[in-house]
């Protein structure tokens, strides 16, 4: 080979280097859309309902895709948070600390759904006690969290990936052993419901997908890896933008994969059994009818799934505070005190499957919080200059809102007036 191309060579396989090292932040992100809440909807929903649903993952993890990117970009481009912009542009002290304690709840709901899945998973495997396992879940974030506080942002995202990796497998085993049926999957594309039921899973669905916490956290995210608008990466702003696009479809893709396998091995393998509507009852229903195997992996995926989002959640709350009180809170000690409630709420004997339904509940009141400041602030030239969003973008944006915000209000009044 002449020397020209081995240098084209060389130059070619050092720019592709650069831009996976850019990867991650979607990643740490996208955690949020595989946390326990996710399995718990996607599971009721394939087990009541079989393919109707299919829609409304494919659809929930569209928008995902274009909320968790103009989170992003908001962190590249302005080096800030969106709690941090969000803390500039409220001029009023009280209004902050308003916001403030509605992203707080929020972010607590998040933790608690994590710790909640963790310790299930930790009965399902090992037998162990729901509050030891709560516990033991929280020992481990907290390790994760030191390492991201001491470690910086790489270490942090190779484990999240890592787990990811995890997930993904202990998810979507049960799909190749016992695989759906094709037609119905595509028949599960149209749009439509039967009944209420089916309503409330859906915005259950889409309320344990899109997640506000997960808004916070990636503009974070993003502005810790980039803070310096790419000067440090040694990349302009519209490559770095160019390869967050790539990191927002890599990362949403495998989690819009996960969620649509955990429906349709419901749909193919539990639709109609009985005790299907809790992770334990979905869990003994897969030993019986596919075998201790996919049971165990699919445990194992949810463990790994309350690990990795509880971290997260921890790290998107502390940011939430910074940027809007301006108060920084060691992400161990935060770690510390929003364990209590989700052991409080263990040891009481709530039922887990329902902490995790409400906890979405209490998720679907922040979303119009998180998503309308994120859509409006990305469109103004005076927050992000030339990169501010597109007329196509901020409409499609808009759209986005529309639909979650409505369906989100179906959901909270089928709850309140028991519809």
């Amino acid at each position: 080979m002449p020397k020209t191309e081995v240098r084209e060579a060389a130059v070619r396989g050092a720019s592709t280097r650069r831009v996976a090292w850019l990867l991650g932040p979607a990643f740490v992100a996208g955690v949020a859309y595989l946390d326990p809440g996710n399995v718990a909807s996607n599971m009721t929903a394939g087990a009541r309902f079989g393919y109707l649903l299919v829609w409304v993952v494919v659809i929930g993890n569209v928008m995902a895709w274009l909320i968790q990117y103009l989170s992003a970009k908001l962190g590249i481009v302005t080096g800030l948070s969106l709690p941090e912009t969000l803390g500039r542009r409220i001029r009023s002290p009280w209004g902050r600390r308003a916001y403030w304690l509605q992203a707080e709840l929020v972010a607590m709901a998040t933790d608690i759904a994590e710790v909640i899945g963790g310790a299930v998973a930790l009965n399902l495997l090992f037998g162990v006690p729901l509050v030891w396992g709560g516990l033991a879940t929280g020992v481990v974030s907290l390790a994760l969290l030191v390492l991201q506080s001491r470690g910086g942002a790489r270490p942090f995202e190779f484990v999240v990936i890592g787990l990811v990796a995890i997930i993904a497998i202990g998810f979507a085993y049960g799909v190749f052993i016992a695989p759906p049926d094709g037609g119905a999957v595509v028949g599960g594309l149209l749009p439509r419901f039967e009944g209420t039921d089916s309503v409330l899973l859906a915005a259950s669905i889409l309320g344990a997908t899109i997640m506000p916490h997960a808004i916070y956290a990636h503009s974070a995210l993003a502005r810790d890896r980039f803070r310096s608008g790419g000067s440090d990466a040694g990349f302009g702003t519209r490559r770095l933008l160019r390869a967050t696009r790539w990191d927002v479809t890599i990362a949403m893709a495998i989690a819009g994969t996960v969620n649509l396998c955990i429906l349709l091995l419901a749909a193919a393998n539990l639709a109609g059994v009985p005790g299907t509507d809790s992770l334990e009852g979905a869990h003994a229903a897969l030993a019986q009818n596919l075998g201790g195997m996919v049971a165990t992996l699919f445990a194992v995926g949810l463990l790994a799934s309350g690990l990795a989002s509880t971290s997260v959640g921890a790290y998107a709350g502390a940011e939430i505070m910074h940027g809007l009180l301006r108060v920084r809170v060691p992400l161990v000690a935060r770690r510390l005190v929003t364990l209590v409630p989700a052991l409080v709420i263990l040891a009481i004997g709530v039922d887990p499957t329902l902490a995790l339904v409400l906890s979405q509940v209490v998720l679907s009141f922040g979303i119009p919080f998180a998503l309308i400041p994120l859509v409006a602030v990305t469109a103004r030239r005076d927050v992000l200059g030339e990169h501010r969003n597109r007329p196509l973008t901020t409409a499609a944006g808009v759209v986005a809102s529309v639909f979650l915000v409505t369906l989100n209000g179906i959901l909270l009044w089928l709850v309140f007036t028991g519809g």
